[in-house]
């Protein structure tokens, strides 16, 4: 038979089992926020979070309320021109990053709303390409992480 350890009636119950176990609990929430990517055909779920829908064009067969999505965000899309190339030779997967970097960067005021939202909650990015090693969505995960760039100085202005 077991033993079984005594409690002292005076000391508190204890609430955890060692201090190595409980100290994720006094750490927040910091799971909760940030930025997930995820296909559009995968089923939403609680852990999702805000769902935003990152493709310029409607992914074939999905309905609305199957994708359950929050947002549509077709600013941060990929152009036309660039997924077409791209399509075109997927061996060109390096060169479509950078361009695609290029024209997030040119549009960094359409990144704001999600970085912001991403620093107080859970952004799950949603995409419907196949291919779940090289996408855009990752790409504008990556971006979405860094620091923003400052806007450039125009010469002959001071900041106060």
């Amino acid at each position: 038979m077991a033993s079984r350890r005594k409690s002292n009636r005076n000391e508190p119950p204890r609430e955890f089992s060692s201090p190595a176990c409980y100290l994720h609990e006094f750490a927040g929430e910091p799971a909760l926020a940030g930025l997930a990517v995820k296909r559009v055909q995968e089923p939403p779920s609680a852990q999702d979070g805000h769902r935003v829908l990152v493709d310029r064009l409607w992914p074939r067969g999905i309905s609305k309320a199957r994708a359950a999505l929050d947002e549509w965000c077709t600013e941060v899309a990929p152009s036309t021109a660039l997924r077409r190339w791209y399509h075109a030779n997927l061996s060109r997967w390096p060169e479509f990053r950078s361009r695609y970097r290029a024209e997030l960067h040119a549009h960094a005021a359409a990144l704001e709303p999600l970085r912001e939202r991403a620093a107080r909650q859970r952004v799950t990015l949603l995409y419907a390409a196949r291919d779940t090693q090289r996408n855009h969505a990752l790409v504008l995960r990556e971006v979405l992480q860094e620091r923003p760039r400052a806007a450039p100085q125009r010469a002959g202005t001071r900041q106060p």
